[in-house]
């Protein structure tokens, strides 16, 4: 039986490894525009971040997602981020 390797990536503010599809990609493409990617597939230079309010706070007040991306991160991107960690975690308690 062949084993599938799961791809794993770092979280850019924890630095811990986990699985792709445990994290949330936020991608900067050609163009310059930062957006989510629910996809994990699109063009462009992508970080990846956990599904947790601490790691969204130390991206934000440390520049994680900027110094990772290499551009400024617009607002309206890191409340996409909340509001998706917000769900998620909404969620999770049900």
């Amino acid at each position: 039986m062949k084993n599938n390797k799961i791809p794993e990536r770092k979280c850019v503010a924890c630095q811990a490894h986990k699985d792709k599809r445990s994290l949330i990609r936020v991608v900067k493409n050609a163009e310059g525009s930062v957006f989510l990617d629910a996809t994990g597939k699109a063009n462009g230079r992508g970080a990846y971040i956990c599904k947790s309010g601490e790691c969204l706070d130390s991206a934000q007040k440390k520049r994680r997602l900027e110094g990772a991306l290499k551009t400024k991160i617009p607002d309206d991107v890191f409340s996409q981020l909340e509001k998706m960690i917000s769900d998620n975690n909404s969620d999770n308690n049900i």
